[in-house]
């Protein structure tokens, strides 16, 4: 597995922190993002979140619209 930083993926942190920021539950954005036909569930997230889990660009795409994250957070991330 690819891994940048010993992490394959650097925004897991930012997504737990803007999901309790917006009082969802694992459960709760996994069907967000099943709306948005995303299948991810609470397992999938939480190691999404753990930075355990490589992240899709396109799952990415979701979590930035339904957390409302801040493409500015993201790129700081590689600082």
């Amino acid at each position: 597995m690819k891994k940048y930083n010993d992490k394959p993926n650097l925004v897991g942190n930012l997504i737990r922190k803007n999901r309790i920021q917006n009082n969802y539950s694992k459960a709760a954005l996994s069907r967000k993002l099943q709306l948005l036909g995303i299948d991810l569930g609470g397992t999938e997230i939480k190691r999404i979140e753990d930075n355990k889990q490589i992240l899709k660009d396109f799952e990415l795409i979701g979590f930035i619209k339904i957390l409302n994250i801040d493409l500015k957070a993201i790129l700081d991330l590689l600082d």
